[in-house]
């Protein structure tokens, strides 16, 4: 994600072995974090963390995790114990907390990257499943059971992937769409079938995925969101959606038939700085978008674009919205009538979208991980899962770490 550095060649580390999974206490054995607890929002504060609305529930580093950077989070739910868990991505693997009770989060252990330390790393998860893809030569797609985290307590366990996909090396992002089946890898390498594109990964065994094809016939794919349309477009009522932001446009295909996918349209807009990321409105009529690069290009505060996709032929912008500093957007996502955006170094902000066909979006709360400045610069809020039947909302920091926060009551 981090544009800046998104083409350079980068040598890392290797991951780490069993013996550094987490904190020691000195003597070599592996301990659990040190966790902050409940601080309300109070006088604009939790803590020293700028907020409002929003309690602190719970914070680690990144340095509990034998890590060096933090990125993308994601989060499942086991229906069987009712019990939360988040999956954060780290330079050297992919984290598992158990954020259950959270007087006692509980670092359950990682899953080392399958083969070097990437700056990326991006995670979805279908069922029981997560797909794991990472920015790494040769990494592929790890598949790893997360049932397996309800029978780990106490000291932090080094854990193995249940699969791994190698039809294709690195990859920048994941898409997963349950109600198909299917997983989209997308920001391969740009010499390869797809362009850099997506590729079609068939889960019926969701342990061995099976290539199903590809697009690539509008180039690299950077991140997208892959629906089954139920939207006001009754021309595409049925068909699996596939909107992709892909560096310079938005690109709408329709992916029904993986032998045969249809270009259905192609969205430009003013002051391009590098399409990101985005994500519909529930009811599929707006796709909300932000651009990583126009606030360094352009001057802009943080700027979030809003598609009509009432009309996907004719998709129009339909709105845009500035925040109040000037720090970066970046990745974004959809929940009720609310947009929680990870803005970097301005930490998540939450916007009410519930009147954005007159246009009027608002500010209605955030929580400021990264209390330095809001600057604009590649640091801060990674990302945001705001998607857990509790209210919790859990979010990755670059530099700082793992944040539990939840709505003020």
């Amino acid at each position: 994600m981090r544009f800046a550095l998104l083409i350079i060649a980068i040598t890392v580390l290797t991951a780490c072995s069993k013996e550094d999974d987490g904190p020691a206490d000195g003597q070599g054995n592996i301990q659990q974090p040190v966790v902050t607890s409940l601080t309300p929002c109070e006088n604009g504060l939790a803590g020293e963390y700028p907020c409002k609305g929003y309690d602190l529930l719970g914070h680690m580093a990144v340095a509990d995790f034998n890590a060096q950077e933090a990125n993308d989070i994601w989060g499942w739910s086991d229906a069987s114990t009712g019990k939360e868990y988040a999956l954060m991505g780290l330079d050297n693997g992919t984290a598992f907390i158990d954020i259950t009770d959270t007087e006692n989060l509980v670092y359950l252990g990682k899953l080392p990257t399958a083969t070097i330390a990437s700056p990326w790393r991006d995670i979805k998860v279908m069922g029981h499943f997560a797909y794991i893809v990472a920015e790494a030569s040769g990494h592929g797609v790890q598949v790893f059971d997360l049932t397996k985290l309800r029978d780990t307590e106490g000291i932090p366990k080094e854990f193995e992937a249940d699969g791994r996909y190698t039809g294709i090396g690195n990859a920048h992002n994941i898409v997963i769409n349950e109600n198909s089946g299917f997983a989209y890898p997308v920001g391969t390498d740009r010499n390869d079938a797809f362009n850099g594109g997506v590729h079609f990964l068939d889960l019926a065994n969701p342990t061995e995925p099976l290539a199903a094809g590809g697009w690539g016939t509008n180039g690299y794919t950077h991140d997208a969101q892959v629906v089954t349309y139920n939207g006001p477009d009754t021309d595409y009522f049925g068909t699996e959606l596939f909107v992709g932001a892909n560096e310079t446009q938005i690109v709408l295909v329709d992916i029904t038939d993986k032998g045969n996918p249809v270009e259905i349209a192609t969205l430009p807009y003013p002051n391009i700085g590098y399409t990101h990321q985005g994500w519909f409105t529930e009811d599929q009529r707006y796709f909300i978008l932000g651009d990583e690069l126009d606030e360094i290009n352009s001057g802009f505060r943080s700027r979030t674009l809003i598609f009509d996709m009432s009309d996907l032929d004719n998709p129009v912008l339909h709105d845009t919205y500035l925040g109040p500093t000037s720090a970066i957007d970046h990745n974004g996502y959809v929940m009720g009538d609310e947009f929680f955006l990870a803005n970097y170094t301005a930490g998540v902000r939450v916007l009410d979208i519930s009147d954005v066909d007159a246009r009027n979006i608002s500010e209605v709360g955030f929580f400021d991980t990264y209390p330095l400045d809001d600057e604009t610069k590649f640091d801060g809020v990674w990302s945001v899962y705001p998607y857990f039947e509790s209210g919790k909302i859990v979010v990755s920091d670059i530099s700082n770490g793992f944040f539990v926060i939840k709505k003020s009551e």
